[in-house]
């Protein structure tokens, strides 16, 4: 599923950024060499992110 589509960003590459240590959407983007535009992403970003650090 895509996240940001400012960035073209999928859920997969949001998760796998956390798996490697970022703990909130801006360090999540920078590991991917980009940054948040609109903003509309963010709130979503962080879900994921929360899920996955509680799975893990």
């Amino acid at each position: 599923m895509v996240v940001c589509i400012c960035n073209a960003i999928k859920e997969r590459d949001v998760r796998a950024a956390v798996r490697g240590g970022c703990t909130d959407p801006m360090s999540a983007y920078a590991s991917m060499g980009r940054r948040p535009r609109c903003g509309q992403c963010i709130p979503y970003a962080r879900n994921i992110i929360a899920d996955e650090r509680a799975t893990a």
